[in-house]
């Protein structure tokens, strides 16, 4: 079921309540989210305003690392979820959304693109791997 996205619920500015002139539009509406996850890659395309489109990541194997010390970025292999502080559930479950902190070969790295919006997963090394002597 699609959450609505409209304003012609809500109070005036003086607490008065506002009569809507109006049902409700289909562009209005939302859409479910993407909650990506560790799989094989899949993209859903979906129908945006003036006929555009989005991508959205269902299942994500690798990521695109920057390391911020070098400058250098590199598609590497997701080995787990860390953490997701955007939702206990998702944390629970695994989901990548923007902010989760995933493990990689190189270390840990946060999520900074929106996989559900943007159809990649973009992330920023946070913590790197110590080498041992």
């Amino acid at each position: 079921m699609p959450k609505w996205h409209s304003n012609l619920h809500k109070r005036s500015r003086t607490g008065g309540k506002i009569q809507p002139y109006r049902s409700h539009r289909k562009r209005e509406g939302g859409s479910p989210a993407a909650e990506t996850a560790l799989g094989l890659r899949t993209l859903r395309a979906r129908r945006t305003m003036g006929n555009s489109s989005k991508l959205a990541l269902g299942l994500a194997e690798y990521v695109n690392v920057c390391d911020p010390q070098t400058g250098r970025k590199q598609r590497l292999k997701i080995t787990r979820v860390i953490e997701n502080p955007v939702n206990t559930d998702y944390d629970r479950r695994k989901v990548i959304t923007r902010g989760a902190v995933v493990e990689t070969e190189l270390g840990a790295a946060r999520v900074t693109s929106r996989p559900g919006q943007h159809g990649v997963l973009n992330a920023v090394l946070i913590e790197p791997v110590k080498k041992q002597a």
